[in-house]
């Protein structure tokens, strides 16, 4: 088994963003692509906020996917996915940051998991109201502000930063439940995401990610080490469902 290990499913955009650093950066890895908000007590030990990705390095344990992708990049600077220039690299964790929050607020809090993650984990219908709220408001707001802040061609420090791969990351997971940019507005936005989820790196991992879509999640496992992926031998995700959080990591 690869000395990296990931903890976390390919569906989450937190977690998809530590696994298209790794892809990028060619490294060898296994995954334990545990359901959301799952984890058993030794979970709980290595992640002490229940959120994942969690990256084990041998003995070092790592938590926050913004933590773990600069600590990939530190300890594997070729190729480099933070621009070199100071000025430049503060733009991309900032980017990288609103990708988190805001971003992560509207396409996931309130879109992705009122539509997909709510059913699964409580049974319960989707609130339309906060639904509604995320597609006239939150989503267009942080749109607006990423127009004005995207190139119109190409990655946005010239080549691809962790700042295009983070804000591809969210709008990944909310085509799962059928959001699409509106390209005639927000025309930039629109094809930095297309170019960036165009990599190899992330075809790579669609497919993983499509294997699970409409599959079960006792299913999960399985499908993906038929698609290809390198599993763990165990896993951390056998615990009950836990309460949502307010965010992943």
């Amino acid at each position: 088994m690869p000395g990296l290990v990931v903890i976390g499913s390919y569906i989450s955009p937190y977690v998809r963003k530590v696994l298209a650093c790794l892809e990028l950066k060619g490294l060898d890895y296994a995954i334990d692509p545990i359901p959301p908000f799952t984890g058993n007590a030794a979970f709980a030990r290595l992640s002490p906020l229940g959120r994942v990705p969690v990256l084990l390095d041998g003995e070092l344990v790592l938590n926050d996917s913004s933590v773990i992708c600069q600590y990939l990049e530190d300890k594997h600077p070729s190729p480099a996915l933070y621009p070199h220039d100071i000025a430049a690299r503060a733009r991309a964790r900032w980017l990288e940051e609103y990708a988190d929050t805001r971003l992560a607020d509207g396409l996931i809090w309130r879109l992705f998991y009122q539509r997909s993650i709510r059913r699964r984990t409580t049974g319960e219908p989707p609130d339309e109201a906060v639904v509604a709220q995320a597609l006239e408001v939150e989503i267009p707001a942080a749109l607006d502000y990423l127009e004005s802040q995207l190139p119109a061609a190409g990655f946005v420090f010239g080549g691809l930063s962790i700042a295009d791969i983070s804000i591809a990351c969210y709008f990944r997971t909310a085509a799962f439940v059928r959001y699409a940019i509106d390209a005639a507005r927000w025309p930039r936005t629109a094809g930095l995401v297309a170019r960036t989820l165009e990599l190899p790196a992330f075809r790579r991992l669609a497919r993983f990610e499509d294997c699970m879509l409409r599959r079960p999640l006792a299913e999960h496992r399985d499908a993906l080490r038929e698609a290809g992926a390198t599993l763990t031998d165990g896993t951390w995700g056998d615990g009950p469902v836990r309460a949502v959080q307010p965010r992943q990591s």
